[in-house]
């Protein structure tokens, strides 16, 4: 059975990609390729990686030549061979913070919430914040809840963007509250209980610093301090950004939205360091590698220069579909997503749409893990592939497709 996950998934956690059953939209659907331009395609369910590999950097990583028909086969920690003396990785250092409460209703049922933005304060003293939140039967305005630790919650309506806004009172700030109380909060395609003596660490990048996101920027779970150790041995550097991964990645595109789609901003800030290194590598001829689609998306919207990006503090609301021509980052490393997401068509708009469709076909005929515990890409053009490894060719090969970006 298939798992048609551009299913319904109106809000994180609300909903979750689920297994087709006999009857469901897409039950019927066996072809892994994705379709022409809904950024679709049906994964197996027991390609979806529950846990992560036992260690970081053994993740398996397919090397993609970036609109072309060249691909092999890796291992994570084989990445410092595979990029050049000059070259920069950009790194997203936010942190998730333990976003997921659990609760009582009055009438004595669970409600299980899901912290997402603090928009204000209120007269009371206390927090208003944007929530998902799951519990049986409907949720009204006015519904009261007891979260623990002292902190309870009040309904104060629902928002256009399927999100409720709820005043949260306590003793203690809110995020202080849920940094004890609070479980990661594992993307809903996960479907089991978060094990604290795993998730807390490895749904963390190992650089994560600035506590923001409500889910991890997973390109980055494969590093290891010992790989960025080995990283700078190769004379690859590595800059840092921030960009706080919101409720809303998760969600699947819809029938009728425009492309690309609006989005939610993100807060992100750019610091001066890593937009001059940006500026420098080029200068000197070396590749610019985002990790990660938020990496890229910063990276992308700061091009206001034709040097490089300009430095700052801000929001993001950048999606960027096949069409984009890409300023910023000549390489992009990132693991295998959800069909019709704002992530895969960024990946899509990078690498080419019939690259990518081949790269992916090839991942699930060679058992590759997908999604945020998975396994990895890394696109890259111009490709010098040492003599080790696996290599390939794209079956129906992306070079009719070439184009310059």
């Amino acid at each position: 059975m298939s798992v048609p996950l551009h299913g319904p998934l109106p809000g994180y956690p609300v909903d979750a990609a689920h297994p087709a059953e006999p009857g469901e939209p897409g039950a019927d659907k066996t072809s892994p390729v994705m379709a022409d331009g809904l950024f679709d395609y049906v994964l197996p369910p027991e390609r979806i990686a529950l846990y992560p590999s036992a260690e970081r950097d053994a993740s398996r990583l397919l090397i993609v030549e970036r609109y072309g028909s060249r691909l092999e086969h890796r291992v994570f920690r084989d990445l410092p061979s595979l990029l050049e003396p000059g070259d920069l990785l950009v790194l997203n250092d936010t942190r998730v913070f333990p976003a997921r409460l659990r609760g009582r209703r009055p009438a004595g049922g669970e409600v299980e919430v899901l912290l997402t933005e603090r928009l204000d304060w209120s007269s009371r003293g206390g927090e208003i914040w944007a929530v998902l939140a799951r519990a049986a039967g409907k949720i009204r305005p006015g519904e009261e809840w007891e979260l623990g630790a002292g902190l309870t919650g009040r309904v104060i309506g629902r928002r256009a963007d399927e999100r409720l806004e709820v005043e949260l009172r306590g003793a203690r700030p809110v995020l202080d509250i849920a940094s004890e109380r609070g479980e990661t909060p594992l993307p809903p395609y996960i479907r089991r209980p978060v094990d604290p003596a795993v998730d807390p660490q490895r749904y963390q990048t190992v650089y994560a610093r600035s506590a923001g996101s409500c889910a991890a920027p997973t390109a980055g779970l494969h590093f290891t301090p010992e790989l960025l150790e080995a990283l700078e041995r190769r004379g690859v550097r590595t800059a840092t950004l921030t960009l706080h991964v919101g409720w809303a990645t998760f969600r699947p595109l819809r029938p009728g939205d425009p492309v690309p789609p609006p989005v939610p901003p993100e807060p992100y800030d750019l610091p001066e360091e890593t937009a001059a290194a940006v500026r420098e590598t080029r200068r000197r001829g070396g590749r610019v590698i985002g990790v990660g689609t938020t990496s890229a998306r910063v990276l992308e919207a700061c091009m206001i220069d034709p040097d490089g990006p300009r430095a700052g503090a801000g929001a993001c609301a950048l999606t960027i579909a096949p069409g984009h021509r890409f300023r910023a980052i000549d390489g992009l490393l990132t693991n295998f997503h959800l069909p019709r997401t704002t992530l895969l068509m960024l990946v899509a708009a990078f690498g080419g749409e019939p690259t990518l469709r081949a790269a992916y076909a090839e991942a699930l005929r060679d058992e590759y893990r997908f999604y945020s515990y998975g396994d990895a890409m890394l696109l890259m053009g111009d490709l010098q592939i040492p003599g080790k490894g696996c290599s390939a060719a794209i079956p129906d090969g992306g070079g009719e497709n070439r184009r310059a970006v």
